[in-house]
């Protein structure tokens, strides 16, 4: 059988408890999880890239299947170099579902063996966002 790599991109400024449901749950489907942490040059993140794959490499160190890595440019473009077949994201509500359905539709015409994956959060984590983190630690 062929070996299915996925990319799970994004900025995780910071990463959450939300992101690691996701992580542990997609490392059970695919056989490679690469966590992808954006270079975002046109935002003002309040960890450092180091900063967040440090965090995430930390959070993930008891998956074996699971490794972190940073890229910027288009994620096809990347899950191209790395040899990815899948993209796991991850939809908390409606809103975030018209937003990433157009991203994958995009995705699709760029690269369109690359599937996109969506999840849901646990429960306990539906309402929890990088954002909203970041407005309580400020």
């Amino acid at each position: 059988m062929k070996k299915v790599t996925a990319i799970y991109p994004g900025s995780f400024d910071p990463p959450t408890n939300g992101h690691l449901d996701l992580v542990e749950r997609g490392s059970k489907i695919f056989d490679e999880l690469i966590v992808a942490v954006l270079r975002n040059s046109e935002k003002t993140p309040l960890f450092s890239i180091g900063e967040r794959r440090h965090m995430l490499e930390e959070l993930t160190s008891g998956f074996k299947n699971v490794r972190v890595d940073v890229f910027d440019g288009l994620t096809v473009h990347y899950a191209s170099r790395v040899k990815a077949s899948a993209m796991l994201r991850g939809i908390r509500a409606l809103s975030d579902y018209e937003y990433e359905l157009q991203m994958a539709l995009m995705n699709r015409k760029l690269r369109p063996e690359l599937e996109t994956v969506f999840m849901m959060p646990a429960e306990k984590y539906s309402y929890l966002s990088s954002r909203l983190v970041r407005e309580v630690a400020r």
